[in-house]
């Protein structure tokens, strides 16, 4: 795919919040001593009567966040997914989704191309975590442009929100004419052999997969899985029912993230054979964000082995 631009996802996250900060005096953003990473510094330095840094105190920052949307107030959280999902996994559990607050939590950094910080700070396990826990709305989008729609589109919604983005530049496929909507997958692209079900970077992989696939006549369905949480089961069991296979494709652990999250729709509605792109049950290491992404096959060539490898199961 040619002319695409690079852009980190959380440059989106941080123009979101700039766009709702200057309508809005609900929106507060509050962030653990990390701003210049999640871009919120964009606020601090533009809308400083929005922005608050809670310092390196991720437990406080989200009872603090439940106590401002107590209040009236619509808080953005943002520091490091493997922080946030990790460090305050009881903050967000029972002050937060217990109580079903307006809180919406930026998980920057997630995955493992955040790279040579290695595995203390790659973030494999959030979807698994933020997904469990009942009233809470997931969403990882594919590109910076994306991110900064679903900021903005969750500003209003009903109970508390987690986006996960990542830190290193990404190809933008998306536009602001592209269809946004928490809740409802996006065709990417049609096809008839294999659905690929995708969220965050690997949209752009499985795009790429698709075209290599295609020169040997092997058509992919593709759809960008942005919010797992609501899922869309209509468009799973519509891809299962017509194409008959499924690869889900994510940066994160196999178990209990977008593989599973999907599997548990096809399995009740429509069971067809499945594979997954996935980290494979094992911490990541340090290294460039291209290298790791590749020894673990978060690559299009990872969905084309998982795609030849279902298709010889549904034959």
């Amino acid at each position: 795919m040619k002319d695409v631009k690079y852009i980190p996802q959380r440059d989106g996250y941080g123009q979101g919040l700039l766009e709702l900060c200057k309508t809005r005096k609900d929106i507060l953003v509050l962030d653990a001593d990390v701003a210049a990473s999640t871009r919120t510094n964009w606020v601090r330095d533009q809308y400083p009567d929005h922005f608050y840094n809670l310092g390196i105190s991720e437990q406080d920052m989200v009872g603090t966040a439940a106590g401002l949307a107590l209040g009236g107030m619509i808080p953005y959280v943002s520091t490091y997914g493997v922080f946030l999902s990790g460090r305050a996994f009881d903050q967000m559990r029972t002050t937060v989704c217990y109580n079903n607050l307006k809180v919406r939590f930026g998980g920057a950094h997630a995955g493992i191309s955040v790279g040579p910080d290695g595995a203390t700070h790659q973030a494999l396990e959030d979807i698994a975590l933020a997904r469990v826990l009942p009233n809470m709305t997931v969403i990882a989008p594919c590109d910076s442009e994306e991110t900064r729609k679903a900021v903005i589109a969750a500003a209003d919604l009903d109970g508390p929100v987690y986006f996960r983005f990542g830190r290193e530049a990404v190809p933008v496929i998306t536009d602001e004419t592209t269809p946004f909507q928490i809740g409802k997958a996006r065709l990417v692209r049609e096809g008839s052999d294999c659905a690929v079900f995708a969220c965050g970077a690997m949209v752009y992989e499985a795009m790429a997969a698709a075209e290599e696939l295609a020169k040997e006549g092997i058509s992919l369905r593709i759809f960008d899985l942005h919010t797992i949480k609501p899922i869309d089961e209509e468009a799973i069991l519509a891809a299962a029912s017509q194409c008959g296979c499924i690869v889900t494709a994510e940066e994160h652990q196999v178990s209990a993230g977008l593989y599973s999250a999907v599997a548990e729709v096809v399995v009740k509605g429509c069971p067809v054979p499945m594979e997954a792109v996935a980290v494979q049950n094992s911490f990541g290491q340090s290294g460039p964000p291209e290298a790791l992404m590749e020894k673990y096959g978060l690559n299009a060539a990872g969905i084309i082995g998982a795609v030849r490898k279902v298709l010889e199961r549904k034959a």
